[in-house]
């Protein structure tokens, strides 16, 4: 009688031919997905916080070679050591128009939140009213939002004043532009001012007061725009 040929190692081969393929699979999935995990997806480009980072790479650059400047009246200056694309903060001009930090894109920005009822804000107004006159036009602006939350028309009554005129009125009512830098980590105090780069990226910070109008002021500033 003939013996049949055991199927044993067929169905062994076929099996193993069936792992190699799922481990293929496997992988070729890993790499597509890696390759997604780098982009996004497929087709969508990178994460949002990371094509966030890219973006905001050469404030960090930028921060670390002003750094030196950010001494005497500005030595409170905490230049950005990692990638910060600042929130799009939104507001109002003087006649309540809505208005949103990237309308200032393509512009490097001195953004100073105040208010009346404080009182180093207020001392400080003077100063970034000769920094606007001095750098103030097509690539910078001093944008000071004030965030009173009663009396709209005790701001604008208090500039009138005191005699500031230089500066463009903008506010925020609600004070929500003070909040959403809270929460970004930006915002410890009154007055809070944020250097931004065209981009609207960090380039420093500083929670309280500074003599804008002083040399170490002029100085960090104009080195921030030569880039």
């Amino acid at each position: 009688m003939t013996e049949r040929p055991s199927r044993k190692p067929a169905i062994r081969r076929l099996v193993l031919v069936l792992i190699g393929g799922l481990a293929g699979v496997a992988v070729g999935l890993a790499g597509v997905y890696g390759i997604a995990a780098l982009t996004g997806n497929l087709f969508g480009g990178p994460p949002k916080d990371m094509a966030k980072d890219v973006i905001c790479r050469p404030a960090v650059a930028l921060a670390a070679k002003i750094a030196p400047l950010a001494t005497g009246e500005v030595a409170a200056v905490i230049v950005a050591k990692s990638p910060l694309k600042v929130p799009n903060l939104a507001f109002q001009d003087a006649d309540g128009r809505p208005l949103a930090l990237d309308n200032w894109r393509g512009r490097t920005v001195l953004l100073n939140l105040w208010a009346t009822w404080c009182v180093p804000c207020r001392k400080e107004m003077p100063s970034l009213e000769a920094l606007e006159k001095k750098f103030g036009g097509p690539n910078f602006e001093v944008v000071t939002v004030n965030i009173d939350t009663r009396d709209p028309d005790k701001p604008k009554a208090w500039l009138k004043e005191v005699g500031i005129s230089g500066l463009k009125y903008y506010a925020d009512p609600n004070a929500k532009t003070f909040q959403d830098l809270k929460s970004a980590g930006r915002a410890l105090g009154m007055p809070t001012t944020v250097l931004i780069d065209p981009q609207g990226c960090e380039i420093g910070t500083i929670a309280g007061p500074a003599e804008w109008a002083s040399d170490d002021a002029v100085k960090l500033i104009e080195a921030a725009l030569k880039g």
